[in-house]
């Protein structure tokens, strides 16, 4: 079934950037429609401007990794599409070495290093256990820095 906000802020995009790209991705934040709703309510505010996900799963799902210039659109938790947005920074690291400046850009919670450790460890071992794999504060996490640059009117 097509989802009509996505068509419609997609559609909306390529009037406005003529140099979009053919494809994109839509997809919501986290693990549930609370979460997506939250976390797409702090793209849309300007808050939110990064994200970091489990590398472990790019591997496994042999997805590519996120690069600069990458287009994507943003869900809710119902699927409607809030913001389109280009990812402009991309680093691979070890959990422990994630900086609070990241932390901060996530705009999760109080904003602080420990906040992000605290969900985001819980979060990575729910995601590694469900794929027969441990979490450790080594393992690589991708760090993605984005702007939005489009949200519907």
């Amino acid at each position: 079934m097509e989802n009509k906000s996505v068509v419609a802020l997609w559609s909306a995009y390529k009037e406005n950037y003529l140099d979009a790209p053919e494809s994109y991705e839509a997809w919501g934040f986290g693990d549930s429609p609370a979460m997506a709703d939250d976390l797409a309510r702090l793209v849309v505010e300007g808050t939110k401007t990064a994200t970091a996900s489990n590398h472990a799963l790019y591997e496994i799902e042999q997805e590519p990794l996120p690069v600069p210039g990458l287009i994507n659109i943003i869900l809710d938790g119902q699927g409607k599409a809030v913001a389109v947005i280009e990812t402009t920074n991309v680093q691979v690291m070890p959990f422990h070495e994630v900086t609070e400046e990241h932390a901060y850009l996530e705009g999760e919670g109080d904003r602080s290093l420990a906040y992000w450790r605290s969900v985001h460890e819980s979060f990575f071992k729910k995601e590694l256990e469900a794929n027969g794999l441990v979490f450790n504060e080594d393992m690589l996490v991708v760090c993605e820095r984005f702007k939005v640059v489009m949200i519907p009117e």
